[in-house]
């Protein structure tokens, strides 16, 4: 307990420190909490969470200002934890200071409550499963005006009007009603794809936002919230789990336990899953709106686990661009510090370099075992079509335009996974060059892909059986009786397909147009003799032995004073990599040998494209993404250029080249190598189905 100050007979004047009311200190608590009517949902819902809910129904109007109320079946409260509820600090879920090394609830400092009190109209209902009656609690402003008994079902109703009533210079900070109402309703989603197990509900006046029943797993909410355009371009992590051990920290020599006893310690095990959705390297963001996590079922944000999902698409995706994530952590309480900011949504690990490698291995695995490919999309339904009304599957041109261009990081609804393109005038197309198809001396076929014009039938089963190589064919419902494979719509296009592609020409003598089994592939030759050229320098690179060419006569170059700098860093690994290079006097080297494959002319533009790499970036970049940005660049101008004509047997071996490669999907630098144009939207253009 504080004591009063002692007198002092030197200081006849006031101190000008005093401790501050509850009131204005509950405003000042309301101020980091509550930010928007949003933060008022969150709280409230890990609240109703925390109280083991399964049932939520979420009310607003005006986009939270006037209304907010959320209704849940959870275990409710006791009429004297009801009024003690809003006092500051009081909380049920920590009884002692070492319960905050473990935190397992959602919330746990009592802030939320008497924060949102004062400043707003609140009304409390719940009964507990231990009492017949149920307690109403009325606020207003932090002051409590009425606390009598009712009857009601159990659980907790929350009636939250007048947001910022008392606090006009906070109300005016708000947006506008759709974009606080966009918040909102991008956080009740999450909630609710972390927690597919519950049922939400999301009401706005006469409108209903969300609706979604308890599922069994994550894919089915997925399927519910997105609907299955998006599931096609997303790549499942089925619960990836490891058993991390740790081993103890060496004690110092001055340590009385002797070295047999600190040889015994066994090392620690720390136990981590994984799971959720991530895009393929095709779709690509330019911000990280698109990014959700979750540790241990809490929206967080997080710059460890977002530079590990940017590692894992390195080479993969442009610097600039990023992926769609839904990732679910868990892990040991123990293992994470979610006492760090007021809103609880930053974090900190105990074991953080393990935890970065343990998601960017993951991730990596799963992209290199499906191997994505982009396709060339077709139009986007029209704006009266039953897709694009409130409830029905959603295409990602409809959900963009519902809510969009809101920049809060745990709160905008990114994802919209791709964008479709903008229509060109037809003006401009008078001046684009004519595309024509350069097709070589047709060799011998590999490949059968052909398939014979079915008739016209109106009888399903009257159909003619047919064979298309292995597979059997099965009849497609359309007016004009067209048939195609079985599977060809339904599989999940990947690029495991490049080993069975017939080339059949170029266009402009830079794109391959291949025949596959799946429709019309076109191929960057450029960008996929890059990907090639890559990864074979990085092997090499690991083995010890890249292929160099011996220069007739050494370049001999000049650098300045940062460049110089960068040069001494990095030029081990620059010989490494099939440079051979020396000091040749003050800011000045020469280059004796150069990987093989480049031409003379561009060992030059080589080396200084890898010096020009900004200092800062260069800095935190590891040695890996450092050994992939050299190798990048070698294989850039070794690759094949675009206006260079192929024979068939070069085409042949480019794209049987690409289908060994481990990631076939993108260059180095995150273009793309390959578009695929199915059957499906082929007939589809042809209005055949």
């Amino acid at each position: 307990m504080l004591r009063a100050p002692l007198p002092c007979r030197y200081n006849k004047r006031l101190g000008r420190i005093r401790i501050l009311s509850d009131n204005v200190a509950n405003k000042i608590a309301a101020g980091e909490v509550v930010e928007r009517p949003a933060s008022v949902v969150k709280e409230l819902l890990e609240n109703s969470l925390d109280a083991g809910s399964r049932e939520f129904l979420i009310d607003v109007e005006a986009g939270g200002r006037r209304l907010i109320r959320i209704a849940d079946d959870g275990s409710g409260m006791l009429r004297d934890d009801a009024l003690l509820a809003f006092e500051r600090h009081a909380t049920s879920k920590l009884s002692d200071v070492k319960d905050l090394d473990a935190i397992s609830t959602l919330g746990f400092r009592g802030e939320a409550l008497p924060s949102i009190a004062s400043v707003s109209r609140l009304v409390l209902e719940t009964r507990s499963r231990d009492e017949s009656v149920g307690t109403r609690v009325e606020i207003a402003g932090g002051k409590i005006l009425t606390c009598d008994e009712m009857a009601r079902t159990p659980g907790t109703t929350i009636t939250v009007r007048d947001l910022f009533y008392n606090v006009p210079a906070r109300k005016k900070f708000l947006r506008t009603e759709q974009t606080e109402l966009a918040h909102i309703a991008s956080l009740v989603t999450h909630y609710s794809l972390a927690h597919p197990d519950k049922r939400f509900q999301l009401v706005h006046g006469p409108n209903e936002l969300l609706n979604v029943s308890p599922v069994s797993d994550l894919r089915e909410r997925v399927y519910q919230v997105f609907g299955s355009q998006i599931l096609k371009d997303l790549i499942e992590l089925a619960d990836v789990q490891k058993d991390i051990f740790i081993a103890p920290p060496s004690l110092p020599p001055w340590s009385s336990v002797s070295a047999q006893v600190e040889d015994e310690r066994e090392p620690s095990v720390h136990h981590f899953r994984l799971r959720g959705f991530v895009s393929g390297p095709q779709v690509q963001k330019l911000n990280r709106n698109s990014i959700f996590l979750f540790v241990n079922g809490r929206l967080i944000r997080d710059k460890l686990l977002m530079h590990a999902i940017s590692a894992a698409y390195h080479n993969l995706m442009p610097p600039a661009c990023y992926p769609f994530a839904l990732l679910f952590m868990d892990c040991d309480p123990e293992e994470v510090d979610v006492n760090v900011h007021p809103s609880k949504t930053e974090v900190r690990f105990r074991h953080g370099s393990v935890l970065h490698d343990f998601v960017r291995d993951t991730l990596r695995n799963a992209l290199t075992a499906q191997r994505p490919v982009a396709s060339i999309g077709s139009a986007a339904p029209a704006a009266g079509s039953p897709l694009a009304q409130p409830g029905a599957e959603l295409p990602f041109s409809d959900f963009t335009q519902r809510i969009e261009n809101h920049q809060a990081w745990d709160q905008v609804p990114s994802t919209v996974l791709s964008v479709p393109p903008t229509p060109v005038p037809a003006a401009a197309l008078g001046d684009a060059p004519e595309f024509t198809l350069h097709r070589p001396p047709s060799p011998p076929r590999r490949f059968d892909f052909t398939y014979d014009a079915a008739p016209i039938v109106t009888d399903e089963s009257a159909a003619p059986a047919a064979s298309f190589g292995a597979a059997q064919r099965t009849r497609v419902p359309d007016t004009h009786g067209s048939i195609l494979p079985a599977g060809t719509m339904l599989e999940a296009p990947t690029l495991e397909v490049l080993r069975d592609l017939r080339p059949l020409g170029q266009i402009h003598e830079s794109f391959i147009v291949a025949a596959g089994r799946d429709g019309l592939w076109i191929i960057d030759q450029h960008v996929a003799h890059e990907r090639i050229l890559f990864e074979q320098v990085l092997r090499q690179r690991s083995a010890g032995g890249v292929e160099m060419q011996q220069l007739l006569m050494p370049i001999v170059l000049e650098l300045n004073a940062a460049q110089q700098i960068e040069y001494d860093r990095i030029a081990a690994e620059m010989n490494g990599l099939g440079f051979e290079t020396e000091p040749f006097g003050i800011r000045t080297i020469a280059i004796k040998a150069a990987p093989a494959g480049i031409a003379t002319a561009d060992i030059e533009r080589v080396l200084f494209e890898v010096l020009e790499i900004a200092e800062s970036e260069l800095r935190r970049a590891s040695l890996d993404e450092l050994r992939r940005g050299i190798a990048a660049s070698i294989a850039c101008r070794a690759a094949i250029k675009i206006n260079m004509r192929l024979d068939q047997r070069k085409m042949e071996w480019l794209l049987a080249a690409l289908a060994q490669t481990e990631y076939p999907m993108s260059c180095p630098h995150g273009r793309p190598i390959a578009l695929r144009y199915s059957t499906r939207e082929i007939l589809r253009s042809f209005h055949r189905i």
